[in-house]
């Protein structure tokens, strides 16, 4: 149940910080002759983190179900961890792009 509750805070912050990763990298048009790095980030970002995230929510309640209920905390523990680096990452390249912006201007 815990890790239910876990799941259940993190998905919000995760989902918003892939949206908002996707509709980043969704602004710029591709350039000719060029692969769309962009774009291939975006599609991970939007439609295979997701679906990943919700396995991994499948596993601990399978998991959770079979009486293993210390190993899915931990796990549930490292994949919030995991998440808030992965969001921490995000602002800091979007804060850094503002401050850049704002002493080179």
């Amino acid at each position: 149940m815990f890790a239910m509750e876990l799941v259940e805070t993190a998905w919000p912050a995760a989902t918003h910080a892939l949206h908002t990763l996707a509709s980043v990298t969704a602004a710029e048009p591709p350039s000719e002759g060029n692969i769309n790095t962009e774009g291939i980030v975006g599609f991970f970002a939007s439609n295979i983190a997701p679906i990943l995230l919700a396995v991994l929510g499948v596993i601990f309640i399978g998991r959770a179900s079979k009486g293993e209920v210390s190993k899915v905390l931990t796990s549930s523990a490292i994949a919030l961890l995991g998440l808030a680096f992965i969001a921490g990452a995000a602002t800091l390249f979007f804060v850094g792009e503002s401050l850049i912006n704002l002493i080179f201007e």
